[in-house]
């Protein structure tokens, strides 16, 4: 080992094992030679030890030199043209051994490896009918047990190791040997489990790229690549590469002599590994190991398919309920009621023993779960904290708290529904307690050194059984599906009984709207009328009988007729504000400059208003928008700027714009009268709010029509004030895509 492999390899501890770098370990196994040439010109840079002894050459004579000489003959085009991909190169003698040489490109490097050929001992005729054979059983198993238990003994048969396996991933990467064929003499390891650090990280990583893996003796002593230097060669894709010292300790205390590993790749990540042990060292020659490769191929397919056929047996099943499920929502209940109280329950969709859906803010329980205040405090404390989609078949391990019902509740899958982040339905599953018998404690092993734990090989494989408790069955990518679209199917009825609750508010507005009218009609009508009797009887007493009266009695005559007016007033000003919404806004243009023009000028004829100076700003830009309403909106407020700023010495009323930065104009209309306290300055816009006494005339309502004539055009008013510091009133009539406010500045 060299002194920067053992720097590497001696840091790998309890916590990094996952990082241990198995891809730069610069050896090559014993039976082949391993040399790295510079990609452009082929010059050596990197050779194994061994390669006087088994190819009989002499550094001096390569190292820093063309390989050409050594390849064999017309194959320096082909080498200088390597991709990542394999190539193996016409054999070639050394020490009158024929040898392969196996070349690719790591990307900094092209990598000659030669490999011995070595006769298998078998008739090749023999070996394609053998390959025959095995392609058939394999392509007729019925389900994956038999197909793995098949794969298991043809692999055997084939290659001859004393002991094949086949060994799956958990979701935890987690092994199990699912399938095992062996020698009599050997004891079975069949359904033995095996801690993720048995095949960490990056072994794994390198099983998925390589394919197939040997190691021809494990007590033979590899090979240094040299020179020795700070740059390790990735060796990640190379057949020959060396060894980590823990896994040949590891296959030492497993009484392994050699090995074989073929990775069974499934939808482009591993599912599990072909594992083959023999107790004295075995070679497998090139060729025979791509065999096992395009069988390990032929498995994964026949998985896939047969995967497939699970995934859509539950796919179809979960249909099937699903379309039940969506005519009990159509039916004339609840989507609660429908979902869990009917025949077909939500929990038929997929293997659970219970449920709970949760739903503007109600919870409903189907099947066997954990009591409605626990689910009410896991789903406030956890669920609701969660994506879109959550699942684990062991609640109990990132929430303490469930373990207390983790007897019917140790598996949860929740996923959100409607459009509210707080609705949800969820799938309870109970706890699966287990025997697992592992092969040899799974507890990491360690040594200590100088205060540090460094993994260290276990050394028994006795069986050693473990009870698990806490954890359910694991959800599959088929309950996934069905849940997803179930929620799709929930959603949507969500939404269409949303949509039948709106039609009906509307069609009750509607309905209130023609009442408002018809009021309106009877306000305007039944109410004004008798006003004007009043009026007009009030009038005959004051002109034919006011010498029969005292001043007393003329003056509460007086009032009688004003309060009348007011009252009318009043009447005219709500009719006027309950009509605004009746009619669409008309849009087309309006002369601001002279619409203010008009008002003020005959606001300056009221009494006590012709003191006023008014301002106007001569390049105020035109609108679009509603005539009728725009009208209506300058005249109230100016109205209010005259009336308020009235009593001040030197009353003045200014009108003005600003343009804003997004090009849209902002109106105002700014007095210099009596304010008012700026805490109040929402509240003005309501119906009936006054801030003044009974000195100010007014009905209150002035404002809120000024405020729904601002809505109406989709703009927006405030007002800035101050008590005794006047008010500027500010407004933006931003109707349409706002071409509304465009600037049209009078010269």
């Amino acid at each position: 080992m060299t002194s920067r492999e053992g720097e590497l390899l001696n840091t790998v501890n309890m916590t990094n094992c996952d990082r241990e770098p198995i891809h730069i370990i610069n050896r090559s196994q014993s039976h082949g030679v391993i040399l790295a040439c510079n990609p452009t010109n082929l010059e050596v840079t990197h050779y194994t030890q061994n390669v006087e002894e088994i190819l009989g050459l002499l550094p001096e004579n390569f190292l820093n030199r063309s390989a050409s000489n050594i390849l064999p003959p017309f194959s320096r085009k082909l080498v200088l043209s390597l991709g990542k991909e394999k190539h193996v190169l016409p054999k070639i003698k050394f020490k009158n051994r024929d040898f392969l040489v196996i070349a690719h490109n790591n990307g900094n490097h092209v990598i000659l490896e030669f490999e011995p050929v070595e006769d298998s001992g078998s008739d090749p005729l023999l070996l394609q009918d053998d390959l025959t054979n095995i392609l058939n059983k394999l392509n007729s198993s019925n389900d994956i047990t038999t197909l793995c238990r098949n794969a298991a003994g043809l692999i055997k048969s084939l290659l001859g190791y004393d002991r094949v396996m086949l060994y799956r991933f958990d979701e935890n990467w987690n092994g199990e040997v699912i399938a095992e064929e062996k020698e009599e003499a050997l004891g079975s390891w069949l359904g033995l489990h095996y801690p993720a650090t048995d095949i960490p990280k990056p072994s794994r990583d390198l099983f998925l790229k390589q394919g197939v893996r040997i190691i021809g003796d494990v007590f033979a002593e590899q090979s240094i690549l040299l020179p020795d230097g700070p740059y390790p060669l990735d060796l990640s894709r190379s057949e020959l590469r060396g060894v980590s010292e823990i896994h040949i300790q590891y296959l030492k205390n497993m009484k392994v002599g050699a090995s074989l590993t073929a990775a069974l790749a499934l939808n482009g990540k591993l599912w599990g590994l072909i594992a083959c042990h023999h107790s004295s060292p075995k070679f497998i020659n090139y060729h025979q190991r791509q065999s096992v490769k395009f069988l390990s191929q032929v498995f994964t397919n026949n998985l896939s398919v047969k995967t497939s056929e699970i995934f859509l047996e539950k796919v179809e099943r979960s249909k099937a309920i699903r379309n039940l499920l969506a005519s009990q929502m159509t039916s004339n209940v609840s989507i609660s009621e429908a979902l869990t109280k009917m025949e077909i329950k939500f929990t038929d969709l997929i293997n659970c023993n219970g449920g709970a859906l949760f739903l503007n803010g109600n919870l409903d329980l189907a099947g066997t779960t954990p009591t409605p205040k626990q689910i009410k405090i896991l789903v406030s404390e956890v669920l609701l904290n969660k994506k879109d989609l959550f699942y684990t078949n062991s609640i109990g391990s990132i929430y303490p708290k469930a373990l207390e019902y983790k007897e019917f509740a140790s598996g949860v899958l929740s996923v959100k529904i409607g459009e509210k982040s707080n609705d949800l339905l969820i799938f309870f599953r109970k706890e699966f307690s287990q025997t697992v018998n592992w092969g040899g404690n799974p507890n990491k092993n360690e040594v200590i050194k100088d205060g540090v734990s460094y993994l260290s090989p276990r050394k028994s494989f006795e069986k050693w059984t473990q009870e698990i408790s806490g954890k359910s069955r694991p959800w599959k990518s088929y309950d996934f599906e069905a849940v997803q679209a179930l929620q799709e199917k929930i959603t949507h009825q969500i939404v269409q009984h949303q949509k039948a609750e709106i039609n009906n508010l509307n069609a009750l507005l509607v309905s209130a709207n023609n009442e408002l009218q018809a009021f309106s009609y009877s306000v305007s009508h039944d109410l004004r009328a008798p006003l004007r009797g009043i009026t007009a009887y009030t009038r005959i007493l004051q002109e034919d009988f006011s010498g029969n009266l005292n001043e007393e009695a003329k003056g509460i005559l007086e009032k009688i007729i004003n309060s009348a007016g007011a009252m009318d007033q009043l009447i005219i000003d709500l009719i006027s504000y309950a009509s605004l919404g009746e009619k669409a806004v008309a849009k087309k243009p309006v002369d601001i400059k002279k619409l203010v023009t008009e008002i003020t000028d005959t606001l300056q004829l009221e009494p006590g208003f012709a003191q006023t100076d008014i301002k106007i700003d001569q390049s105020l830009p035109d609108a679009i928008g509603d005539p009728r309403l725009i009208h209506q909106l300058f005249i109230n407020l100016l109205s209010n700027a005259f009336k308020y700023s009235a009593r001040v010495e030197d009353p003045c009323v200014e009108v003005g714009f600003n343009s804003l930065a997004d090009g849209s104009v902002e109106y105002f209309i700014k007095d210099n009268g009596i304010g008012f306290d700026p805490r109040h300055r929402e509240k003005i816009f309501t119906v009936f709010s006054r801030l003044v006494g009974n000195e100010f005339s007014g009905t209150g309502i002035g404002l809120a029509i000024a405020k729904k004539v601002i809505d109406k055009h989709q703009g927006k008013i405030d007002v800035e004030t101050k008590p005794g510091h006047g008010a500027n009133f500010r407004f933006t009539l931003s109707l349409g895509s706002g071409s509304f406010n465009s600037i049209n500045k009078k010269v």
